[in-house]
């Protein structure tokens, strides 16, 4: 049923229904108004998911500005070497390969200094080596005759390009040089296998190494001076905020298996910083990726000719990758509450001191200074984990198996508490103890660093002796 008010015009049809109402007749819409409904429909979708994408933009700019700033500097040179083609001086001397500069900025202008430094690098080596090969092997095969011409280009193109693609699955190589053995196999493709005569390919191979080297001069400079990303600093970043989350996830752990009266779910947890070991569990391949690109930046920062990125690894592979992953949910079992506040006190102090570790590293790493409290903190936590093993092996025999008198169903037959019911409990105690054998490993390792990048000592007003409350902190 339409309303009235809802019919375009003065003039309308009314019809009486049998049951006494009146309904209006609406005429059909023509084609050109059916059209018009459907493409204002598709414009205002269409709007809608440009003003979402809009918002979406914004909001990744606030949180990350750095991908704004390294956005910036791409444009910033092609900007500059698209000059090349509109300075008459400038485009005489390159020509049309003018375009090859313009590709080069596209393909290494990488967001990390690091990263532009190694294709940089890669490219101009490959397509060097690559072109030098394949004008001589051209050579070779002109001076040969057109009979043994295309066998020499082929056995060539064959070996050259199976050599270096196997020699990309070679450690050394692929963490070096695999994007430069890919421009190699490439280049030497392409140079082999053209129609150009040598005297012309000779003259397209300087074109087109000057016009790469005009890209990635531009692209090093501008990576470096303007709002420069490192990978060393992201990767020390990554390393001290990773040591900062297992101190939380370590805590958050201790302090809900042992709050009392209540169950511990997945939805419960406090905070989402207790579940801060699985993104350090995630972060190792982030972590090779970083030193990887780390080898190839010059001096900067706290690092004086040269950065650890080997130390770094070693630091992140001497974190826990499987203490947190097995973690028991749910109500206490029958039985097992004594055991858990038997051994409570002792889990708590050796996580006291074991989680004030973790962010005393992650502190030493963070300012580049040595701490203080590191050695008296290494000792408490050894004693705690030694009165947490005593604890475990004084355990009453009858928190495990309930005399009669202590049954809840009063007939007086005695049990035996299930192993699967003890095993949370032994479990967390076996971790804690796992990861104090862990944090001594660690922080020989961060004692190594500090030689390395010549670590100053922390300011004594700055430096306080870690003394553990009552509570385990947070």
């Amino acid at each position: 049923m339409v309303n009235e008010k809802d019919v375009p015009g003065n003039l309308h049809w009314r019809i009486n229904v049998t049951d006494g109402t009146t309904n209006v007749l609406v005429p059909e819409s023509g084609i050109v108004d059916k059209v018009w409904l459907e493409l204002k429909g598709v414009l205002g979708g269409l709007r809608l998911e440009v003003w979402r994408f809009l918002l979406k933009a914004w909001d990744l700019g606030v949180a990350e500005p750095k991908k704004v700033i390294h956005a910036l500097k791409v444009g910033l040179a092609l900007s500059i070497v698209s000059l090349f083609y509109y300075m008459r001086s400038l485009y005489e001397s390159v020509g049309g390969n003018a375009m090859w500069a313009v590709m080069t900025v596209v393909v290494v202008f990488e967001s990390t200094v690091g990263a532009t430094l190694y294709k940089s690098i890669n490219r101009a080596a490959g397509t060097f080596l690559a072109g030098s090969l394949g004008l001589g092997v051209h050579w070779i095969a002109y001076k040969s005759g057109e009979k043994f011409e295309p066998i020499i280009i082929g056995i060539s193109v064959f070996f050259f390009a199976s050599a270096a693609t196997f020699s990309r699955f070679i450690p050394s190589v692929k963490s070096r040089f695999d994007y430069g053995a890919l421009i190699f196999i490439l280049t030497f493709s392409l140079v082999s296998v053209s129609g150009y005569r040598v005297g012309e390919l000779s003259e397209l191979a300087y074109d087109r190494l000057s016009t790469i080297g005009i890209g990635t001069s531009f692209c090093i400079p501008i990576s470096m001076l303007f709002y420069p990303t490192w990978a060393g600093d992201e990767l020390h970043r990554l390393i001290y905020r990773n040591l900062e989350k297992l101190a939380d996830s370590l805590d958050g752990h201790v302090l809900e298996y042992f709050k009392d009266n209540e169950a511990v779910t997945e939805d419960n947890f406090p905070t989402k910083e207790i579940k801060g070991y699985k993104c350090v569990l995630d972060s190792k391949a982030t972590e090779d990726n970083w030193a990887k690109l780390a080898r190839w930046e010059p001096a900067h920062g706290s690092f004086n000719f040269k950065h650890p990125w080997k130390q770094y690894l070693k630091i992140g592979a001497s974190m826990p990758s499987n203490l947190y992953v097995t973690y028991y949910y749910g109500q206490t079992p029958a039985g097992i509450g004594q055991l858990k506040k038997h051994l409570s006190n002792a889990c708590k102090t050796t996580n006291k001191y074991s989680s004030g570790i973790w962010r005393e590293l992650a502190k030493t790493i963070k300012t580049m200074t040595k701490s203080s409290d590191m050695g008296s903190l290494v000792r408490e936590m050894n004693n705690a984990v030694q009165e947490l093993q005593n604890s475990l092996k004084s355990v009453p025999i009858g928190l495990i198996a309930p005399t009669p008198e202590d049954t809840d169903d009063g007939k007086g037959e005695s049990f035996i508490t299930p192993v699967v019911e003890v095993l949370p409990v032994t479990t967390l105690v076996s971790l804690l103890i796992e990861n104090a054998a862990r944090i001594n490993g660690i922080v020989d390792a961060v004692n190594e660093l500090a030689g390395q990048v010549d670590m100053k000592p922390a300011p004594q007003e700055n430096s306080k002796q870690y003394k553990p409350s009552s509570d385990t902190p947070h």
